[in-house]
């Protein structure tokens, strides 16, 4: 009794101790550029070092149940002393809610922890580089691994050994959590909070939460601080999104045709792995199995629903539900960061599933720079922190996570709230750290909206179905340049993107559009004449005809190098039936042209267009920052189809009657992308 007690007391101080330990050293530190500088290493060593308890305990499958009965199933991580007791000391918890099961985390967790071996294999994957070759792209996958993202996405044994605690639950209906999967919509984000005040009561925990994770638990993260729970006291959601229709379901109208049934297959083929050690110790959960006998393929039966039913009215009332923007469910997928309310550190990267919202869930948090950040790299869905920890670059996620939650969950002193605020990897150049971004962005750092147009003048520059021009002036052309649907596109940046980042490891693809501009109209500038910046979301207005009664249009904005290599920057597109403006979330730069144009995306706003007659789209393109070095062009380019990342719903696509499209140029109607630029580019 006298040495528990002695423990105990000696547990409470040094957990008491820690914030004034650490705020000296840290305090004196100012960060400074992309890597932080002093500040940046002292956040590593912090990090990397030894840390406050030798051991993890772990309690798993701890029910925790809802308000309507249901019971999820999470695992507890607490941090324990050398014989493997949890401490008795109350400390901050991280909280993290995944539909991927706990046991997979549970396993890449463990993964990492083999003594010896984890570390080997981490080592090996920050070392494998093949950079300068046509599979570069295997480099940024493997790199993130080595780049904090793992501990990210499972459990930081570096974080809950220096005094957290961690929980990670199923979302109801997955993994081993009773109930039906609601996919990110009211009821599971009700689940969210009540995992939360739950966590924040138990006499381990403090009372302080904060959150982390990735992807699908970056997202409801984002959801939780918009309900503002007290016990949340920060988020670190890595890849998140907001807008979840126009991000990834449907974007612009286009479905999302190589990531939905993915990610579809993925989740409901892992909600069905039973907990074999309840059926081996007689204690399985019969409620668990009647409620995967009764939805075991969540949404399946949707998605192959609409690729199967020939006209709009006919379709699953679920699959109209999300995508008409009055509905209950599409409700649910639409955020509104303008209600968090709590340190938020958004990471993200510019060919991301999610990349639209990521810069808007930054803009939109009501806080002052600091306590809330954005990073932004040059990465896909699976390939965040994939540079990190050199001079100049950020530090590895896992080091900025633990930072931040040292920073807002324990009041250490470390200046991570003087980091950034936002932080980018410019394209085309290297990491910078700037004062905002897109409508944030003041001073130095802010771009002037100007138009460049499409011109029927040949450029010279591309192998495409029409080689055309853009001009820094009004031109007087009149020409129709037709496009038809094709299947190049199956080697583009946008499948890669779709794919979440997995075939970008082809680099003839995913970093050069040249073979699926073969089958595009290309629209190319006259060479910077000196470094011309682009930063801000970008808008394209074309003034289109088509020959039946809707339209599937693409385009990028591209990086065209002087060997001819043309990098997308960013991607936008729209079916031309749903080509209506929703001005409450649009916005516009001082010449009144848009500079992000959000379309309703919702089936009772269809206007089919008439065949033969001109119609005028403008399609939105996520924010971006890049950089044209002297001798590069600006480049547009144009499509009919956009397979294997989106396909329109079978109504919609048979409204295309697969006929070639048009864009008619006509200087009183012209067609012209409005960009934001720093710089002097000489057009």
């Amino acid at each position: 009794m006298k040495h528990a007690l002695r423990a105990t007391v000696a547990a409470v101080a040094a957990t008491m101790l820690v914030p004034f330990l650490t705020s000296g050293a840290d305090a004196a530190q100012t960060p400074t550029g992309p890597d932080g500088g002093a500040a940046g290493a002292q956040w590593a060593a912090t990090q990397d070092g030894p840390q406050q308890y030798p051991n993890i305990n772990i309690q798993w499958d701890v029910p925790i149940t809802m308000s309507d009965g249901t019971v999820l199933k999470g695992n507890v991580y607490r941090p324990a002393d050398a014989a493997g007791r949890p401490i008795d000391a109350p400390t901050p918890t991280i909280v993290n809610l995944t539909p991927y099961t706990k046991l997979v985390s549970n396993l890449a967790d463990h993964a990492q922890s083999i003594p010896g071996l984890s570390d080997a294999l981490i080592g090996l994957f920050r070392q494998i580089d093949l950079s300068g070759t046509p599979l570069s792209g295997v480099t940024d996958l493997t790199k993130s691994f080595g780049g904090g993202e793992l501990r990210n996405f499972t459990v930081d044994r570096q974080l809950i050994k220096s005094g957290y605690s961690q929980v990670v639950v199923d979302v109801r209906g997955t993994g081993f959590s009773q109930g039906v999967w609601d996919m990110l919509r009211q009821r599971e984000q009700q689940d969210t909070v009540e995992v939360i005040d739950w966590a924040a009561s138990q006499p381990w925990s403090n009372g302080k939460v904060g959150m982390n994770g990735i992807s699908y638990s970056g997202i409801n993260q984002v959801q939780a601080a918009e309900k503002q729970p007290a016990a949340l006291k920060a988020i670190f959601p890595v890849v998140p999104g907001s807008d979840l229709v126009d991000d990834v379901l449907a974007p612009g109208g286009g479905f999302g045709f190589n990531f939905i049934p993915l990610w579809l297959t993925a989740i409901n083929g892992l909600k069905l792995i039973p907990d074999l050690g309840s059926v081996l110790n007689g204690q399985f959960d019969t409620r668990w199995l009647a409620d995967r006998v009764r939805d075991p393929f969540t949404f399946m039966d949707v998605l192959l629903n609409v690729y199967t039913t020939a006209r709009i009215e006919d379709l699953d009332p679920r699959a109209k539900e999300l995508l008409t923007d009055s509905s209950t469910p599409r409700a649910g997928w639409m955020g509104d960061p303008s209600r968090v309310q709590v340190p938020t550190f958004v990471v993200g990267g510019w060919h991301d599933l999610f990349t639209y919202s990521e810069s808007q869930i930054y803009n939109q948090i009501p806080l002052p720079a600091g306590q809330k950040q954005l990073l932004m790299g040059n990465t896909y869905h699976v390939s965040s922190g994939n540079e990190y920890a050199k001079p100049g670059l950020p530090p590895r996620l896992d080091v900025l996570q633990r930072a931040w939650f040292d920073k807002w969950l324990k009041g250490i002193d470390n200046g991570i709230d003087g980091y950034g605020p936002v932080t980018l990897r410019q394209q085309g150049g290297g990491w910078v750290t700037s004062n905002g971004f897109g409508e944030t962005a003041t001073g130095r750092d802010e771009a002037e909206y100007r138009r460049m147009y499409l011109s029927a003048a040949r450029s010279g520059t591309a192998n495409s179905v029409y080689d055309g021009s853009l001009t820094g002036e009004a031109n007087s052309d009149t020409a129709r340049l037709s496009v038809a649907p094709g299947l190049t596109t199956l080697c583009s940046n946008d499948a890669a993107q779709g794919s979440a980042g997995i075939l970008s490891i082809i680099d003839g693809c995913a970093k050069d559009s040249r073979i699926a501009e073969l089958n595009g109209l290309t629209f190319t500038s006259a060479p910077v004449a000196g470094p011309t910046s682009i930063s801000g979301p970008v808008a394209v207005r074309l003034n289109t005809v088509q020959d039946a009664a809707d339209g599937y249009w693409v385009v990028t904005v591209n990086d065209v190098a002087p060997d001819g290599q043309s990098t997308v920057l960013s991607s936008g597109q729209i079916m031309a039936s749903l080509r209506q403006v929703d001005e409450s979330r649009s916005s516009r730069s001082a010449n009144g042209d848009y500079t992000d144009p959000r379309a309703y995306t919702s089936l009772d706003r269809r206007e089919p267009t008439v065949p033969g007659e001109a119609t005028t789209l403008d399609i939105a393109l996520p924010a971006t920052e890049a950089v044209l070095q002297p001798g590069h062009r600006l480049r547009v380019d144009v499509f009919a189809g956009n397979f294997p990342k989106g396909l329109p719903i079978l109504p919609m696509l048979l409204d295309t009657g697969f006929r070639p499209e048009h864009i008619q140029l006509d200087p009183d109607r012209p067609s012209f992308v409005n960009i934001p630029v720093r710089g002097n580019p000489g057009w």
